[in-house]
């Protein structure tokens, strides 16, 4: 089963305009299947694949660095070691982000505590 472009979308919430960014950028794992009239046509593949590069990207990871992981998945096996490498760079850059993201809810907990204590109704 094929899905279009509008369809892969609304599924994956990304614009149009960004599945076509991402293609030419060259963060899909495979490329795009065309219909005879030169419509796009996605997998679900496509669309798992397109979901790991949402969370890879919400997580910060910059796009050339997804790119990089995609090359090496699009290369197949044999370069396992590298993939890892990059994603364990990666992790370390989100439990930087956890950490530093912990630091400021603690001031907000602080603050929110010190202004229930003034304010009885709340």
């Amino acid at each position: 089963m094929t899905l279009s472009i509008g369809q892969v979308a609304e599924r994956t919430g990304l614009s149009v305009h960004t599945l076509r960014f991402y293609e030419r950028e060259g963060l899909l794992a495979n490329p795009v299947q065309r219909a005879a009239g030169g419509r796009r046509l996605y997998t679900e593949d496509d669309v798992g694949w397109l979901g790991v590069c949402i969370r890879l990207r919400s997580s910060g990871m910059p796009l050339p660095v997804i790119r990089e992981y995609t090359e090496l998945v699009r290369q197949g096996p044999g370069n396992e070691k590298e993939r890892l490498d990059l994603l364990k760079r990666h992790r370390e850059h989100v439990l930087e982000q956890l950490a530093e993201l912990n630091a400021c809810l603690e001031v907000i907990e602080h603050k929110v505590g010190i202004y229930e204590g003034r304010l009885p109704d709340c």
